[in-house]
């Protein structure tokens, strides 16, 4: 019997794990599907020669996350590497934003859109700079952060904390009217806040989009060497250093609670696996209440506030092997890791106004990576490993464009839809069809075939929009990772501080697990002994 079963192999999981294992407990990781990762996998599935990210790609939270930074991944095989400019916003017209990781090179970029505003980019990082160490150790802790959100407060203080308060809850085509006299600063804000499921005009966007573009410019968003599995290969191979054990093909289909505590997972095929300690959830909030655990086991209030989740939008991707360089009209472009195609802040908003009405875009912001530029190893000299993601709505009401999309994504809707991502990176790069050697389209339900946490294509693990985030992640009165089962946990997106590659939600179940199992009465002496006990159980990592 392990001390703890984790449900689900994806980066959330391992993180949970390989915390618990580190603290000498016994952990099994149960996994669904045929490999581990969720939604952090590559394959060769496009061509032979070209490794193509399935999911996630770019990870500028992960270089920005303690969690990670304590496992020291790079013991265990795992290597990053950075495009030379980190993102570019080009407009049909051939001037592009830039985002670069020397603070110069963004400057410069946006001073050729009005002058000036290279300085205002740099007011925007020096407030960041200041409030960088505090404001990412609250990011990655259960809310509410007491300790850094007491030391943040301090430096909110010193740094206009009203005003500062005031910017972060700004939609994000006011902050950057507000910040920038010309459209580039305010295009890196906004396209970043679409990284998320936040249009311009939404409350809170201006904070998130401030939040991702000064990660980019102090982190950059770099990509594993090889490919996004390199990260869960790393994860996965000091987790089986410390005795820890990843199954793979083994849905669990219920929790098993005895008493109010959750004491067992069940499989589809039947098994039944106790845990002597702790289970925790790397599956979605509406799957492990609304599936995994009985409803009787459940407080009604959180069935009824489960009603109202709110998922982020659905995704449409389309994979792509290049037998050359895309030909961008602006040629900054073709420097950048990622880039966003959209002409202009304008544009944004009415692609998320046509998502909210529940019509597919005519003209859908597109994410675009450049993996070869990114990674060299992605695929052979000359050519590019590229993908690019939009967003449509779950329920689909009608097409903006003239193809009558219904949301059916049967084999011609998905090639439809595929066409028109192709027409939008042509506006930016002609003859960017002509060098197409392959291409392979994910439509929403075959994101969600390949990992049940992507319900309808959904990559966040349900919005990002402020009425659930905080205290209302996954609904009011929560934003930690304990539920109203004893002994069970939520370590997945769906939990506070919610989507990206980071490990928070993972770490934050596992430490909350492993409170709960402290002896009571203990002094804190006491307590730091029976930790270096169980510690001593395994073989710590050697190195600096």
């Amino acid at each position: 019997m392990p001390d703890a079963v984790v449900i689900g192999a994806g980066p959330n999981g391992l993180v949970a794990a390989n915390l618990l294992a580190d603290e000498g407990w016994s952990v099994e990781v149960l996994e669904e599907q045929a490999e581990p990762g969720g939604a952090v996998r590559h394959d060769n599935g496009v061509d032979p020669d070209f490794t193509n990210d399935l999911f996630s790609s770019f990870y500028p939270l992960a270089a920005a996350s303690p969690v990670l930074a304590g496992l020291h991944l790079e013991r265990h095989g795992l290597q990053w590497s950075h495009a030379p400019r980190v993102l570019a916003h080009p407009l049909s017209d051939g001037r592009c934003a830039v985002l670069g990781r020397d603070l110069d090179d963004t400057a410069a970029s946006l001073d050729v859109f009005a002058d000036g505003d290279g300085d205002s980019w740099r007011e925007l990082h020096r407030i960041w700079e200041r409030l960088r160490p505090d404001l990412l150790e609250a990011l990655f802790t259960p809310f509410p952060p007491v300790r850094s959100g007491a030391k943040l407060a301090l430096r909110l203080r010193t740094a206009g904390g009203l005003r500062m308060a005031r910017s972060m809850v700004l939609p994000v085509r006011r902050l950057g009217e507000e910040e920038f006299r010309g459209e580039g600063g305010r295009l890196l804000l906004a396209g970043n806040a679409l990284h998320a499921d936040l249009a311009p005009e939404a409350a809170g966007s201006g904070g998130f989009g401030w939040l991702m573009s000064m990660l980019g410019q102090t982190y950059g968003f770099p990509v594993p060497v090889g490919g996004s599995g390199a990260l869960i290969g790393a994860l996965v191979r000091r987790l089986q250093e410390r005795g820890g054990v990843v199954r793979c093909g083994q849905r669990v289909s219920n929790v098993v609670v005895r008493e109010g505590r959750a004491v067992a997972v069940r499989t589809a095929g039947g098994d039944t696996v106790s845990a002597r300690r702790a289970v925790l959830a790397d599956v979605s909030a509406p799957t492990l209440y609304g599936e995994l655990v009985d409803s009787a086991d459940l407080p009604p209030q959180v069935l009824d506030d489960l009603r109202r989740f709110q998922w982020d939008f659905a995704t449409f991707k389309v994979d792509w092997a290049l037998d050359g360089a895309v030909p961008w009209q602006a040629p900054e472009a073709a420097l950048a890791g990622t880039v966003h195609l959209a002409d202009g802040v304008d544009e944004l908003t009415r692609f998320a106004a046509q998502v909210a009405m529940g019509q597919v875009p005519d003209r859908p912001f597109a994410l675009f990576g450049q993996m070869t530029t990114s990674d060299p190893t992605r695929s052979p000299e000359g050519t590019e490993s590229a993908w690019a993601y939009t967003h449509v709505p779950h329920r689909i009401k009608g097409d903006a464009g003239d193809d009558g999309l219904t949301g059916s994504w049967d084999a011609k809707e998905q090639e439809l839809m595929a066409d028109r991502v192709e027409r939008q990176v042509e506006r930016f790069a002609p003859g960017f069809r002509s060098l197409i050697r392959s291409r392979r389209v994910l439509a929403p339900p075959t994101l969600q075939s390949m990992d049940a946490n992507l319900y309808g294509g959904a990559i966040n693990g349900g919005t990002t929009a402020l009425h659930q985030q905080l205290f209302f992640r996954p609904v009011p009165g929560t934003g930690r990772p304990e539920t109203p089962v004893k002994n069970l946990f939520l370590a997945s997106a769906s939990a506070h501080p919610g989507g990206g590659v980071h490990g928070a939600p993972g770490s934050n179940a596992a430490r909350a697990a492993l409170r709960k199992n402290l002896p009571s009465g203990l002094t804190r002496a006491q307590r730091l002994l029976a930790r270096r006990d169980r510690a001593g159980r395994h073989t710590p990592e050697t190195g600096g």
